[in-house]
């Protein structure tokens, strides 16, 4: 065990070398052996990250750093990896999830004729995240950081050729550079407090040894403005819709198991930081609950498969973001556990729904698709039930333990606890929507389609995640609470400030929580109802009046309250025309002033161009008329 713990580096170095392998040699290789190779790869890593986690988790082994090399001794960057029981468990998701969405690749992209390169990108983009999570000081973490933002913008351009595509990667890239600026700039504040960018003990549970309140809510802030760029948080959460452009298991591995949870893990992993500080929790809170609100509201509106479905991320993404916000660190985990088992599994059962339905992603061109493809209704009958929070499933668990943790903290936060909680209906209620509009009713798709079932390669990583999203939640149940257990040790220097408070008490099966758990479950059930009513229990009388009076509200949601148009007016429209403006100014202006500088010299060479014959007898003739001309200056002003 020694030795596997001593070579954890392997689990970034597989993936990493795929990647590579494919890079070279992946257009040689016939189908489906990219795949196999880059599906082996992770894999491999999944298996390494899966033995060396038992003894941790059984509690036999502690926490370790291993230092690979040192990069910047001056800063306290090295390439060393920080196994302990948070980066262990996104270890095991990413690579887990990561897996699975690789096979399911294999069937998916079949025919496409970039087919290796999309496994060289699938695996760049886990040894990316692996980095990150893996990092155990912020120089490591930052490449990482930055290799996910490339990644992302070249697996969701991958189809370039489409203007569409080409776009919204562009548009991922950009919108993330903004975060990434703020980042940048908290690593500097945590570079001069510190003075190293190492992951200390001083810094993850006892900064206020070194810092100030107000230098923790300085560097909290960066770091939340850096995490709602990856996390697709309000205001930089427009990327992510858009990023549907990119096949459907990109999009699956974006919004499970890479990329978007980053946000999440580093406001968790600094949680001490955001401790010290007075108001970074509350914002954090804020900005959560708020986006979750807004996604949902916009998820309604929906018709894309897909863009219901990258909605419901950023609302979910909001949920973990308030879990954080609200000291619940445990339960925002939690989330983000169960989250990238049942939304892995909805995008990867809405690609098998586009591949049958012959790459139609129209909801209204659906419809009575469960007796054609039985295996994906089933699976996705089960994440709509564990997104929208019915118990047993596992989102039932880690929704509830969210907005506990919200209630727990009192006064303001009841108010983001209501928000959390309409939330929580509207997704009950959206998901329940997409669900009957795509399995039930009569179908609606064009004449001689004939929709169909897809390949094993599609529908065993769908069985799996199904098996996952409906199990996982027992992981953390009340009476267990395993994982809340398990991550004690890196939450444990923070209990005093908060969760020695109300949360535990919360948590355990006492009456309030018990209560709170009951209420959640009657909105998500309410949400379900209400959706069922509208759109397969109601009569067409009913539904033609719900249409006409909700017209208006849905016209706004499907059009996302128009932000990407006020977006393009205020801040898009404003830059190019300042771009132009520069650019004129510096063709007319600079460029003209060089050019003039330089007209000028040439043309008084042209002038002086004769003078240079290269015949010694002219030479000679200016030398004796340069010599008269002396003699004539000096007679004439008496100076000799």
């Amino acid at each position: 065990m020694d030795l596997l713990l001593d070579n954890l580096w392997l689990i970034i170095a597989l993936p990493l070398a795929g990647a590579i392998a494919l890079h070279f040699a992946g257009r040689f290789l016939p189908e489906p052996l990219p795949g196999i190779a880059a599906a082996g790869a992770i894999g491999l890593a999944f298996v390494i990250a899966a033995i060396a986690f038992v003894p941790l988790a059984t509690g036999d082994a502690e926490p370790r750093t291993l230092m690979l090399w040192e990069w910047m001794p001056g800063l306290g960057a090295a390439f060393e990896i920080r196994w302990d029981q948070l980066s262990a468990l996104m270890t095991l998701i990413i690579t887990g999830v990561g897996m699975l969405i690789h096979i399911y690749s294999v069937g998916y992209m079949h025919g496409d004729p970039r087919f290796s390169r999309f496994f060289t990108y699938l695996n760049l983009f886990a040894a990316s995240m692996l980095t990150l999570v893996l990092a155990s000081n912020f120089a490591m973490m930052f490449v990482g950081w930055e290799l996910v933002g490339l990644c992302s913008y070249l697996l969701i351009s991958f189809w370039f050729t489409r203007p569409s595509a080409a776009a919204a990667g562009k548009k991922a890239f950009v919108v993330n550079r903004i975060g990434d600026f703020a980042f940048i700039v908290g690593l500097m504040l945590i570079f001069s407090q510190f003075g190293s960018l190492s992951m200390s003990e001083t810094v993850l549970n006892h900064p206020g040894e070194v810092i100030s309140p107000s230098m923790a809510t300085a560097i909290a802030i960066l770091f939340l403005i850096g995490a709602a760029g990856k996390s697709a948080q309000i205001p930089l959460y427009v990327w992510l819709p858009d990023a549907m452009e990119g096949p459907t298991p990109v999009s699956a591995l974006i919004h499970a198991a890479t990329m978007v949870t980053a946000g999440v893990y580093l406001i968790a992993r600094n949680a001490a930081i955001f401790e010290l500080s007075p108001v970074a929790l509350p914002i954090v809170a804020t900005v959560g609950a708020a986006t979750a609100l807004v996604a949902a509201l916009i998820a309604i509106g929906q018709n894309d498969i897909k863009k219901v479905l990258a909605y419901s991320t950023v609302s979910q993404l909001g949920y973990m973001f308030l879990a954080v916000g609200s000291a619940g660190y445990v339960a925002g985990v939690f989330h983000l556990m169960t989250h990238a088992f049942f939304k892995a599994l909805l995008f990867l059962g809405a690609g098998s729904v586009i591949h049958g339905m012959h790459e139609e992603q129209d909801m209204r061109k659906m419809g009575g698709l469960r007796k054609a493809m039985p295996i994906t209704h089933a699976t996705m009958l089960v994440a709509t039930l564990a997104i929208a929070g019915i118990f047993p499933f596992a989102g039932f668990f880690s929704k509830d333990e969210i907005l506990a943790a919200v209630f727990a903290n009192g006064g303001y936060y009841f108010v983001l606890w209501g928000v959390g909680l309409f939330t929580a209906f509207l997704t009950a209620f959206y998901m329940t929507r997409q669900y009957i509009m795509v399995f039930w009713g009569t179908p609606r798709w064009v004449e001689g389609l004939k929709p169909h079932e897809s390949s094993l390669w599609m529908t065993v990583p769908l069985m799996v995640l199904a098996v996952l999203s409906a199990g996982a939640g027992f992981i953390n149940a009340p009476q267990l609470l395993t994982l809340e257990h398990y991550l004690d040790p890196v939450f444990e220097a923070l209990h005093p400030a908060h969760l020695e408070s109300e949360l535990p008490r919360l948590l355990g099966m006492d009456g309030l929580a018990l209560g709170l758990a009951l209420v959640s479950l009657a909105v998500a059930l309410t949400g379900i109802g209400t959706a069922l009513y509208v759109y397969a229990r109601s009569s067409e009388r009913f539904r033609e009046w719900f249409a006409n009076a909700t017209r208006r509200p849905m016209a706004a949601s499907e059009n996302a309250f128009w932000v990407d148009k006020f977006y393009g007016k205020t801040i898009v429209l404003p830059g190019k025309k300042l771009a132009q403006g520069m650019a004129t100014f510096d063709s007319s202006f600079v460029d003209g002033t060089v050019n003039s500088v330089a007209g000028a010299v040439k043309r008084i060479g042209m002038a002086l161009k004769p003078l240079q014959t290269g015949y010694v007898r002219s030479y000679g003739a200016g030398f004796v008329a340069g010599v008269i001309g002396l003699v004539i200056f000096f007679l004439t002003r008496g100076g000799v």
